[in-house]
């Protein structure tokens, strides 16, 4: 697969900075010097004049003993850009009602402040995967708005 990326012949010239092959992975270096991946480019989300990686968001909710899994995706919105949406996947031994749903947004934000934390958290019975496991935030995101799903070969898992 990777010899089709070097010969370039089937992707646009914009994935490619000279010699230099973009993959449209998101980084940040530490004071330390070391590396950590932040999320996708096509991932992050513009909300308040901030750059979100859905990585962050889920990562705090998955602290809670109640979130199983989490995907979180930003919706257009006229004054913030966007908004940033939570669907979770309870852990056995929770039920959805509006009280966990109001603690889990607040438990969000005191983690990473209100600028960022979901708005909305919303319980799902399943989040879609790709093959290998990750989540397709993608098709969460075009089910939310009531789009398309697009290409869905690479799915394994649907809502």
């Amino acid at each position: 697969m990777f010899s089709c990326y070097l010969s370039g012949d089937d992707q646009p010239p914009s994935c490619f900075a000279g010699d230099w092959y973009l993959t449209g992975d998101l980084a940040r270096r530490d004071a330390d010097g070391w590396f950590w991946f932040a999320g996708r480019l096509a991932e992050v989300i513009k909300t308040g004049g901030r750059l979100v990686g859905p990585y962050e968001i889920e990562r705090a909710l998955l602290e809670h003993p109640a979130v199983l899994e989490a995907a979180a995706i930003g919706v257009p919105e006229p004054v913030a850009g966007e908004v940033v949406i939570a669907k979770i996947v309870l852990a056995a031994g929770y039920d959805d009602h509006p009280a966990l749903r109001a603690e889990l947004r607040g438990f969000a934000r005191r983690r990473l402040g209100t600028a960022i934390a979901p708005q909305r958290v919303a319980v799902v019975p399943e989040l879609p995967h790709t093959r290998s496991g990750k989540t397709l935030r993608r098709l969460v995101r075009t089910r939310e708005l009531g789009l398309p799903d697009g290409d869905l070969s690479a799915s394994e898992v649907l809502m």
